[in-house]
């Protein structure tokens, strides 16, 4: 059989005034990526690639992140607020493209997945149109789903049910799948005579049945389709992401020591063998090679660590931080936009900004890249086999060559030789019997004031 082409529609007109924000409820974060943006992820890896996003009125950060996140998708106003059939009907430019298949999807449904849409496709080949249900743990609030035989006969808005109808737990998650066949004129022919005076999409269930077309359903699992309306519901779809993640990265190999406390960001890449300690965050575009150890309170973003390396505990790789294999980067190490060759140590208490740090360099405690001017970043390159002192300002921009050494409380302003040693410090001064001296003065003044 050949491949049928399809359309997705996601709804993202929402207003969101439940979630208190002056960000536009389909663009708030779970797992380090808008809701939308986790919709849009899903479409793709599902295989559609004609996408319409059915936005509202002064709309223009969703429809900028649409633009961005999925560029050949187009936006489509839905200029009132009318129902779902209503917002569907916004995207009829698209419908009009000719997709065989139409998927209708919520931007505020972040955990819904590629196989749940393949799955709706693939109901498609036995009906005209597919309504999926779920059970809630209460149905309260969502749209009835009635069966007869495995078919869906119709779907009652919770406002519009009966007690009867109410009692019912397999419900309507917004979701849905057509066949592109006459799919707008069934919409053009919904009335709004409900209790809200809109316009459902569930109405073309009794007019596809009136019509002698099949309206076919399929379970799905009540977390995917878990719906974000305020702060509390976006905490929970974030727990429910946070679990899906930590499962996998267990899966594939890693071991978490205490998996509730490790966060994960959408696109976070695990390798086997990784070991990752209590307390860990890992934000957007991080990527862990092999039998790494990462221990507990490290905050990670940006950053690509390779196989063997040892970060943390206490550290902070932000982004553009390359760590190389083995090197080892310590409690209270912070690493930004710079690389750390093979087998190099940061051990503890210092700042790499701005920097290329040579295999096998170890950098002592206390050291510090001087990156910035108030107005301007530098970088800094140190070569292989280098010893950097504890205590030593790097002032950027500044190399030091290969096998050099750098001792202890330097502020290096000029570039190292290679194999050379710099000092760059105060020669030390004694005075003898300065301190004795100084004590007898003090104990004096402090008897005179007693008197």
């Amino acid at each position: 059989m050949a491949k049928r082409s399809a359309l997705a529609i996601i709804l993202a007109a929402g207003e969101g005034t439940r979630m208190k924000s002056a960000t536009p409820k389909v663009l708030h974060h779970v797992g380090g990526l808008p809701m939308l943006g986790h919709v849009l992820r899903a479409v793709a890896a599902s295989g559609i690639e004609d996408i319409a996003v059915v936005v509202g009125p002064n709309a223009d950060a969703v429809s900028g992140f649409v633009a961005k996140a999925a560029p050949k998708a187009t936006t489509h106003v839905q200029g009132e607020r009318l129902g779902t059939a209503h917002a569907v009907l916004a995207a009829r430019e698209a419908i009009a493209r000719g997709a065989e298949d139409v998927l209708v999807l919520y931007a505020d449904t972040p955990l819904v997945t590629a196989k749940t849409m393949m799955r709706i496709r693939e109901a498609l080949a036995d009906h005209p149109l597919v309504f999926p249900g779920f059970r809630p743990f209460s149905p309260t609030g969502y749209g009835r789903l009635i069966l007869d035989g495995g078919r869906v006969t119709a779907i009652r808005e919770e406002k519009d049910a009966s007690e009867e109808e109410r009692k019912i737990g397999y419900v309507w998650p917004g979701i849905a799948g057509f066949r592109s066949d006459g799919f707008v004129a069934m919409l053009k022919q919904i009335g709004n005579t409900n209790a809200k005076g809109e316009y459902y999409l569930t109405d073309l269930v009794e007019l596809a049945n009136r019509g002698g077309k099949s309206v076919g359903t399929l379970e799905i699992d009540a977390d995917e389709v878990s719906g974000v309306n305020d702060r509390q519901q976006l905490s929970h779809a974030e727990g429910l992401f946070q679990k899906v993640m930590r499962e996998a990265a267990m899966a594939d190999g890693a071991t978490l020591k205490a998996p509730s406390t490790v966060w994960f960001s959408y696109d976070t890449k695990i390798g086997r063998d990784v070991t990752i300690e209590p307390n860990v965050f890992f934000g957007p575009g991080v990527t862990v090679g092999d039998n790494v150890t990462i221990r507990a309170n490290s905050h990670i973003e940006g950053a690509t660590i390779a196989p063997g390396a040892i970060i943390g505990p206490f550290a902070r790789l932000r982004p553009g931080a390359v760590i190389g294999a083995d090197v080892h980067v310590g409690n209270f190490v912070e690493v930004k936009n710079a690389t750390l060759g093979e087998g190099a140590k940061a051990n503890h208490l210092t700042y790499i900004g701005d920097a290329d740090i040579g295999a096998k360099t170890n950098v002592g405690a206390g050291t510090i890249t001087a990156n910035y001017d108030g107005f301007d970043k530098y970088r800094t390159v140190v070569g292989e086999g280098v010893s950097i002192g504890s205590n030593s300002v790097l002032v950027a921009p500044v190399n030091v060559g290969d096998g050099a050494n750098v001792a202890a409380g330097s502020v290096i302003v000029h570039d190292v030789p290679a194999d050379a040693l710099a000092v760059a410090r105060g020669r030390q001064e004694d005075k003898p019997g300065w301190a004795r001296k100084f004590r007898e003065k003090k104990l004096a003044e402090k008897a005179a004031r007693k008197k």
